[in-house]
């Protein structure tokens, strides 16, 4: 007698499935990875993963330091340029001797710059700007190379500023006894001497030109250092 309905469906199980998943574990399939992941990696702007390049050039030539290194190439120009007045001033007057002969030759008038000593003074005072000009020229070229140097800067401005004042003294007392040879005194009963020296009042009135020329280079120099000082400190 069967029990089995004939309506019902027998369901099959086979025996080698069953051993086979009880032995070895159900295979998990690796999905592959979100696309969200390379999406926001090609959102990161090329700017922020790759480094910048780095300027190299010349230090020479580094933007930072270029104004104060035109200055100081500013500086050695004028520097050279202020020694051609002062070195002319000083052999001018030095050369400026002139003989006067009245009547015969044992009859003489003579001028000489170390008759007077305001000449003597404004001589020596053009010998010695001339020199340490020429002195300085190295300190200038030191500076122009390492604009840093802050401490050569005002030594050479100190030193601008003596020279300058010493030199200006001397111009004007050389002017004073050329415009006295020029021009004499009345009251003093002083006649002038340039009508007769003529030589002697052109070769000293040109090198109190010329000195006047090295004093305003030299004040220029002053003014000029000062002002990269400023610059270099307030920068």
């Amino acid at each position: 007698m069967s029990t089995s309905e004939p309506g019902a469906a027998a369901t099959v199980i086979p025996i080698d499935d069953v051993a086979r998943d009880h032995g070895k574990a159900p295979s998990v399939a690796t999905a592959p990875p979100p696309p969200a992941a390379a999406a926001s990696s090609a959102a990161v702007p090329a700017a922020a993963t790759t480094t910048a390049p780095r300027k190299t050039g010349v230090p020479f030539f580094r933007r930072a330091d270029r104004g104060s290194r035109c200055v100081a190439l500013l500086d050695f120009v004028l520097r050279v340029a202020a020694f051609g007045p002062a070195l002319a001033a000083a052999i001018a007057t030095g050369t400026s001797d002139e003989t006067l002969s009245v009547f015969t030759q044992f009859f003489q008038f003579h001028a000489r710059f170390d008759d007077f000593p305001a000449l003597l003074f404004f001589m020596v005072a053009n010998a010695i700007a001339a020199g340490y000009l020429v002195l300085s020229l190295p300190f200038s070229a030191v500076i122009a190379l390492r604009p840093q140097a802050i401490g050569l800067r005002h030594l050479l401005l100190v030193c601008d500023m003596i020279i300058a004042a010493l030199l200006t003294a001397a111009a004007a007392a050389a002017a004073a006894i050329v415009d006295l040879a020029h021009s004499g005194n009345l009251r003093a009963n002083w006649v002038p001497i340039c009508m007769q020296f003529h030589g002697f009042c052109q070769r000293t009135s040109g090198a109190v030109v010329a000195s006047f020329l090295a004093v305003l280079v030299l004040l220029f120099l002053v003014i000029l250092a000062a002002f990269a000082i400023r610059k270099r400190r307030t920068g």
